[in-house]
């Protein structure tokens, strides 16, 4: 899903929230070209994502907020 360029900040960051386990993935298969235009600069304006010797990497904020999506993804590997 992509989000309208008026869109809230709080949409914008709920889409972003739930693209994030996407986007990683593509990322790791070199496919960022398939990435939505403007989620790498919001996913580096909120510290999820940073460049790094000319990649992307995520941040330890990325990666916390990975495993929360991945938490409520499946709620029965809890415990």
């Amino acid at each position: 899903m992509t989000y309208p360029a008026h869109a809230s900040p709080a949409l914008r960051r709920e889409v972003l929230h739930d693209a994030l386990l996407t986007t990683v993935d593509q990322l790791r298969r070199r496919r960022a070209a398939d990435i939505p235009e403007g989620y790498i600069d919001d996913y580096v304006a909120l510290d999820w994502l940073k460049w790094d010797g000319g990649a992307l990497r995520l941040t330890a904020t990325g990666e916390n907020v990975c495993a929360q999506v991945t938490k409520n993804l499946c709620p029965q590997l809890q415990g």
